[in-house]
């Protein structure tokens, strides 16, 4: 990273407003025009006083502020909530402001939704949060000291020895004519292989980029017939803007579901760049997405081919450098899945057309758990935007939660069981994660944040309350634009 440093600053370092988020930056050129100016003034004007000669440069940066903001006492301080996004109202008005507008129900529901973490989670003043990442940082230091980063490859042996039990009752039961049965076992083999892929697209097994880059495409492209590329492009923004409706592609699944009412208003994604309209086909399967999310999450696999092709066919991940051949690998990767696949099992292994279809759709149902295993950490927690003075340690416990199991269930959830430690150090080997759960929930009870840990079933209900929480705004809404709409007619004859 040390190549990467543009200059050095001395002090505490201020979080800026990205320009994507509403922030205003002037261009270098006129910061230059202006330094050289004062520079100018400055010479000349030999009796300026000090205070005039000692002041700064025009700063190259306009961050919005805001002046009536939220503010709230937790130990022992003010905490200070600043504007973090234009489209996600999260510039919220003081509490008791003079003169205040009434407001919309969906921006009343957004600041009554960030009042509720600000009342919940400690204050976003610098010392607050400054002592919290002062203890990330000392618990990232014992985590190393304690070898938690290494990966123990005594326990891929074991995964390697599943994967093959599973793949192997796969051909033996096709062999045997039971096709639904081997299709079970494929589905299943398919479920546990995502587990070691993510582990390699974090870097997690060797902790070498091509290393654990060429474990990732041999597992998700040649044995999975899905994309590595597409899954590290989506993942990687992820993890920074988790659990935002305008950047987190992991939670931007309109028109099939929104677990933000804000989803209402057709947020514009940044990462897909394009507006998310909350159409006819949205406003009906919102109203009911309680009801659809198992039946829907159970075909996702499918989903997952058309995206993986749209990455790969679009050449949307890297050109040059020194992941120029990812693409290429991958798309060998998919020749080679769907060779054996659809293929070597499907077209020749299967004699008639219901057998096929039958295999077909239980291996490919069977892997619906991991979409709910996937879904299932983040879905029900937070989506309310605290500002760029919340730090990350703060907010990735903020938005996401873990599941409770006993270690003996470890190879079902395969780590993703433990997801708010594994967004503090993504980078920490799968088969370490539940040492590490112990002292990530240590550090959780010194600075004060809740660690939200919940049973899988639990987990399942808090997640489809949700669901039918935001189901039921979106019936709301929807019978109050009927009303406006009759009024309106109605008035006008």
């Amino acid at each position: 990273m040390a190549s990467f440093q543009i200059g050095r600053i001395e002090g505490r370092w201020k979080n800026l407003l990205p320009p994507i988020q509403g922030g205003r930056f002037r261009p270098y050129r006129i910061e230059a025009e202006q330094s050289a100016q004062l520079d100018a003034s400055m010479t000349s004007d030999e009796d300026s006083t000090s205070e005039s000669t000692s002041a700064p440069g025009t700063p190259l940066f306009e961050v919005t502020e805001h002046s009536s903001l939220p503010k709230r006492r937790a130990h022992g301080g003010l905490g200070l909530l600043e504007s973090s996004s234009v489209s996600s109202m999260s510039s919220v008005l003081s509490l008791e402001p003079t003169n205040k507008p009434k407001l919309s129900y969906m921006d009343a529901r957004t600041q009554e939704e960030i009042q509720l973490d600000l009342d919940k989670y400690p204050a976003l003043d610098p010392a607050t949060q400054d002592d919290i990442v002062r203890r990330y940082r000392q618990l990232d230091q014992f985590i190393h000291a304690e070898g938690l980063y290494q990966c123990r490859y005594s326990d891929y042996m074991v995964e390697i020895c599943r994967y093959a039990m599973l793949f192997g009752l796969c051909l033996l039961f096709l062999r045997l004519g039971w096709y639904s049965i081997s299709g079970l076992f494929l589905g299943l083999f398919w479920h546990q292989l995502v587990f070691t892929a993510h582990d390699a697209g974090h870097m997690g097994i060797s902790h070498d980029f091509v290393y654990d880059t060429v474990i990732g495409v041999v597992i998700a492209d040649f044995l999975g017939g899905l994309s590595i590329g597409w899954w590290k492009r989506n993942h990687n923004v992820h993890h920074i803007v988790t659990n935002s409706p305008e950047h987190d592609p992991d939670i931007e699944h309109i028109p099939l579901f929104a677990i933000s009412h804000r989803f209402f208003g057709s947020l514009r994604s940044t990462f897909y760049d394009r507006i998310m309209t909350y159409d006819s086909v949205a406003k009906f399967s919102v109203r009911y997405q309680h009801l659809l999310y198992y039946p829907l999450l159970i075909l996702g696999r499918f989903n997952l081919y058309v995206l993986s092709w749209e990455f790969l066919l679009r050449g949307l991940g890297p050109r040059k450098g020194i992941a120029w051949w990812h693409r290429w690998f991958e798309i060998a990767g998919h020749v080679f899945f769907w060779t054996w696949f659809g293929y070597g099992i499907i077209y020749r292994s299967i004699p008639d057309a219901y057998s096929r279809f039958a295999f077909i759709m239980i291996s490919h149902m069977v892997t619906g758990p991991l979409h709910v295993q996937i879904t299932l950490s983040h879905f029900a927690m937070s989506t309310a935007d605290l500002g760029i003075h919340e730090s990350f340690p703060q907010k990735m416990l903020r938005t996401t939660m873990d599941v409770d199991c006993p270690a003996w269930l470890d190879f079902f959830h395969g780590g993703l069981q433990f997801q708010a430690v594994h967004h503090l150090y993504p980078r920490i080997p799968r088969h370490n994660l539940r040492r590490t759960q112990k002292l990530v929930q240590a550090f959780c009870n010194e600075v004060g944040i809740p660690y939200a840990l919940y049973g899988f079933v639990d987990g399942n209900k808090q997640v489809v309350g949700r669901l039918a929480d935001i189901a039921r705004q979106a019936a709301i809404l929807a019978e109050c634009q009927r009303t406006v709409a009759k009024e309106g007619i109605a008035a006008s004859h």
